[in-house]
């Protein structure tokens, strides 16, 4: 039976001090400013045309939160810092965090949404700073080419040909899909602007000749081909139920007789408490998109089965389910 928390990690749980102190100073690029040349904050204020004061008060910070050194008056990256904060890094992750910053304002009135029950954004960030939105994707396919591969053995795709890949990003999962199964040809189907980065991936993992792209609203335009297997990745939490039901079964009627859908999401179980993080992410989901909420894995089962689905089934608890379409006659 879990305990019940302290006074020290209530108040521990309600300090948001550290998270907006390393966001601020990611917008700022002070990692990226001190990287291979430790400064004084006096020497880093003039690099970047900041205040002494308040930028020491701010690195001093940064320091008991072990995301930089200090020795003497000299501030300087911890390896953490240096291998995920330094913009000119491969592994920086910093548009992630700006993404996160982005959303400030919009945690801020949080107390007004529950009172209203109304969203205080009508699009995404995603739609509002389309730059932003593909370097967050490019942070994201990073991170999503370490999950893929196992994502694609789960979907066990042997007997199918062809893939659809429904508001497939990077084509991250369509790219793992295809490496997993060397018969496989994919379709990734998305925004236009979001598949500018997605031709420029597949071509740098030479499977140009083996995924298409498809530009489009999934939600209004059809899909180009029948398919023999579907999939759905993050992008449930995005849309309303009714939006969602209403996508599976527009994917139902473009599988061939007994194709699959699989559909990979951040579910919550029944109780909605549980996974822990998935009922924080449920709140921001709430405050940062218009419609969008988590779902449990039993309300996107249901739609499956509505839409024709049978054999309807959890791979993994809260994150993958998958159903396939009957054939014709059975």
């Amino acid at each position: 039976m879990p305990r019940e928390l302290s006074l020290a990690e209530i108040f521990q749980v309600g300090y948001y001090w550290e998270t907006k102190i390393l966001l601020t100073a990611v917008k700022l690029d002070l990692f990226s400013a001190l990287t291979g040349n430790p400064r004084s904050s006096t020497q880093l204020a003039q690099q970047l045309s900041l205040t002494v004061r308040p930028l020491t008060l701010l690195l001093n910070a940064l320091v008991a939160m072990r995301v930089l050194k200090k020795e003497s008056d000299t501030f300087a990256n911890t390896e953490v810092a240096q291998r995920y904060l330094d913009k000119s890094q491969k592994e920086y992750v910093g548009h992630l965090l700006l993404l996160h910053d982005a959303e400030w304002e919009n945690w801020g009135k949080l107390e007004d949404t529950i009172r209203t029950g109304e969203s205080p954004v009508s699009q995404h960030v995603f739609e509002t700073n389309p730059e932003l939105g593909t370097n967050v994707l490019s942070v994201l396919h990073r991170i999503g080419k370490e999950s893929g591969p196992n994502l694609a053995k789960r979907m066990d795709l042997n007997k199918a040909k062809t893939l659809l890949d429904v508001g497939g990003g990077a084509g991250t999962n369509a790219i793992a899909c295809c490496q997993e199964y060397p018969e496989l040809m994919a379709t990734v189907f998305d925004l236009s602007q979001t598949l500018v980065m997605t031709k420029k991936v597949i071509q740098q993992v030479g499977l140009e000749d083996r995924i298409q792209t498809q530009a489009g609203n999934f939600h209004h335009d059809a899909f180009d081909k029948t398919y023999d297997a579907a999939l759905m990745s993050d992008i449930l939490h995005y849309q309303s139920g009714e939006t969602n039901a209403a996508l599976v079964a527009k994917i139902h009627e473009s599988l061939s007789d007994g194709g699959k859908l699989v559909i990979k999401d951040r579910f919550l179980d029944p109780s909605g408490t549980s996974p822990a993080w998935t009922t924080a992410f449920a709140v921001h989901i709430m405050i940062n998109t218009e419609q969008g909420q988590c779902f449990t894995s039993q309300t996107a089962m249901t739609w499956m089965s509505d839409a024709g689905f049978h054999d309807v089934r959890e791979l993994e608890p809260c994150a993958v389910i998958q159903g396939t379409k009957k054939k014709e006659g059975v």
